[in-house]
């Protein structure tokens, strides 16, 4: 279980003088995991100092590696189209990813994604964790397995509790629910259609517990 989620060492925070230029600085510079040797750069969480709501992804993908900066490429697009259906505001939320750095594999030109693995995830938990300890947020939103890993270990999973607000291993509140990806992958239209539905029902959970 990634435990740097839930115990940040204080002394990581004093050292980012609770700031995230500061910890983009850092993690630039970040060797805690092989990563790092053929990804392009460290993509960093991008959003208000102090949102309300901070969503996490998996790691950046093709087009995040490139331009350095975290849901830009496809399903960053869904997701931004998504959150809008569910009257969620994008620009007040801040979005980061479990894993900062692009895992792949090469095809001739193309890199193709390569889902990272738990000793990653576990390496990178202290980044992420980080980033929670600074931001505060009121909720989290783990999108897909790798960040509901991420947030809560092993005791939760996307499949039985995708929809579900829980306490991370943080102790923050944190809604479970599908990597927007997961709608670009399925290759039955009504399939799709009905996924997408699915999901921004659970993303316009966020609104709800936000006035509740």
């Amino acid at each position: 279980m990634p435990r740097d989620i839930s115990s940040v060492s204080p002394a990581f925070i004093e050292h980012a003088h609770g700031t995230g230029a500061q910890m983009r600085a850092d993690a630039s510079k970040c060797r805690r995991c092989d990563l790092y040797r053929d990804a392009t750069q460290v993509v960093f969480g991008e959003g208000p100092d102090k949102p309300r709501v901070v969503l996490v992804g998996e790691q950046p993908g093709d087009r995040e590696d490139r331009i350095g900066r975290p849901f830009v490429g496809p399903a960053g697009r869904v997701l931004d189209s998504c959150l809008a259906e569910a009257g969620v505001d994008r620009s007040a939320c801040y979005l980061t990813n479990a894993v900062k750095h692009f895992k792949f594999s090469q095809r001739g030109k193309r890199r193709i994604h390569k889902k990272p693995n738990v000793g990653e995830v576990r390496q990178c938990a202290w980044w992420l964790g980080g980033e929670i300890e600074w931001l505060e947020p009121t909720l989290l939103v783990a999108l897909g397995a790798t960040a509901t890993f991420a947030l809560f270990g092993r005791r939760y999973t996307v499949m039985a509790d995708r929809g579900r607000i829980l306490k991370a291993d943080n102790g923050a509140a944190a809604l479970i629910t599908v990597h927007p990806s997961s709608l670009l992958r399925n290759p039955a239209r009504s399939e799709v259609l009905q996924e997408r539905i699915r999901f921004i029902s659970e993303l316009s959970l966020i609104t709800r517990f936000l006035t509740a």
